[in-house]
């Protein structure tokens, strides 16, 4: 766990360079040319990705670290079997990106699917202009789920944490890339790896027939939508300037539109339903 925690630490610097070339990248191409490059609320995601991106991640590490070596000391154990740590980085690397993907995907289908999980979500869904800080905007609540599902096996497994390092710098990429106001496609690769034109299908408002869960749940890979049927593209013309005509969800008005409203919000939700 000692590895997940140093691998936090060294992470912040890599979120801060990313973030820099994608808003530099944004400002040179914009796809959207009307968008505003800081554009309303622009403030309240910077909040939440210095949140999310730094201060939960690395709460969300001690916590792990404290819950192996003291709570269950005998999964601390199976950590010092390393039972991967003889893999060299060139392996380690490529299968546990892909695993940790496919996880990630699973997750982001139940946040979608688990109604007490998609008010947590809805965070992420209140964005209305897509642009590369759009990818730090969500619920805290969803960083432990998805460190507890994806990172766990892998500190069990033993993964180096420079590998771990490294799938998260690259996952940051992708992610940034995938909401930044950028017209990317990858081209033939589109059908391997998320692009900003497929995940903004993600965020439309109206979803299409047959998809009422959502469509595009990849996070770094497409790869899992276009097997699972789970895949949305309204034109095979890749050059096609096409995007949905409103981002959100249904009932978006009544959502807060506030830091600590978005914070409290879906605790109060909960509560609410559970004395009903």
């Amino acid at each position: 766990m000692i590895g997940v925690v140093w691998a936090t630490r060294q992470y912040w610097f890599w979120l801060v360079l990313i973030s820099l070339a994608c808003l530099l990248l944004e400002r040179a191409m914009p796809w959207r040319k009307d968008q505003k490059q800081f554009r309303r609320q622009f403030g309240q995601d910077l909040m939440w990705l210095l949140l999310n991106g730094h201060y939960v991640g690395i709460l969300v590490a001690f916590l792990g670290s404290y819950l192996l070596t003291t709570v269950f000391p005998f999964l601390g154990k199976a950590e010092r079997l390393e039972l991967i740590s003889s893999w060299p980085f060139w392996l380690q690397f490529p299968v546990f990106l892909v695993a940790k993907d496919f996880l990630e995907w699973c997750v982001h289908n139940l946040l979608h699917r688990v109604s007490f999980l998609w008010e947590f979500h809805k965070v992420h869904h209140s964005i209305k202009e897509l642009d590369w800080i759009g990818n730090f905007r969500f619920h805290w609540m969803e960083v432990v789920v998805y460190k507890s599902l994806t990172y766990f096996p892998l500190i069990i497994l033993g993964v180096d944490g420079q590998v771990i390092l490294w799938i998260a710098v690259v996952t940051t990429l992708i992610g940034h890339l995938n909401h930044s106001n950028l017209n990317l496609t990858w081209g033939p690769f589109r059908y391997l790896i998320n692009s900003p034109r497929m995940h903004v299908w993600h965020h439309m408002y109206d979803l299409p027939e047959g998809h009422r869960s959502g469509v595009n749940f990849g996070i770094g890979l497409s790869i899992w939508d276009w097997i699972f049927g789970t895949a949305y593209w309204p034109s095979e013309q890749v050059s096609a300037d096409q995007e949905p005509d409103q981002l959100g969800f249904p009932s978006m008005e009544s959502f807060p539109e506030g830091f600590l409203g978005r914070l409290f919000y879906p605790f109060s939700i909960i509560w609410r339903r559970t004395k009903d």
